[in-house]
């Protein structure tokens, strides 16, 4: 069995878009993926998501959003230049909701965007429930506390 390069901890050498829950060291459920045709309902839990794109340099763009949903899509109404041509030239997007406690999970949906007038038309590729985790040993100050996992696609399936 696989060791994680980052935690030394046995790894089940599946990939992490098998829709397998993840946790860290002492079961706690760190990622939980999201069949696509459940977005709709989860993100009923949040108020608001950072839409994500980026720039030619390869620079993030962040903003906040409400995206609404619209048959098997994502809309997010009102979108600013920066987004809009960034959007253009680079269509994969992400969208995080951030978790409403430190206890509870983010939403993160990546996708594929057009632009449709003064909107953002996304189709969700992938979408996971998140939160960090307490690494399994201590770790120096200024690092990262957490043990991620990045995940695949879920799969090509609607939002409802």
């Amino acid at each position: 069995m696989a060791l994680s390069a980052t935690t030394g901890v046995p790894r089940s050498g599946k990939r992490a878009d098998d829709g397998v829950e993840r946790t860290d060291p002492k079961g706690v459920v760190m990622s939980i993926p999201v069949e696509l045709s459940s977005v709709a309902r989860e993100m009923a839990r949040y108020g608001f998501a950072y839409l994500m794109t980026t720039n030619a340099r390869g620079a993030p763009h962040a903003v906040a959003v409400v995206a609404e949903v619209q048959g098997g899509d994502l809309v997010v109404n009102g979108i600013g230049r920066h987004t809009r041509e960034n959007a253009l030239a680079r269509p994969v997007v992400g969208l995080v909701w951030p978790p409403p406690s430190l206890a509870e999970h983010s939403l993160i949906v990546d996708g594929q965007a057009t632009v449709v007038g003064e909107s953002l038309r996304i189709t969700p590729t992938r979408a996971v429930l998140h939160r960090p985790a307490p690494a399994p040993t201590p770790r120096a100050p200024g690092t990262c506390q957490s043990d991620c996992v990045e995940l695949g696609k879920t799969g090509p399936k609607s939002v409802s």
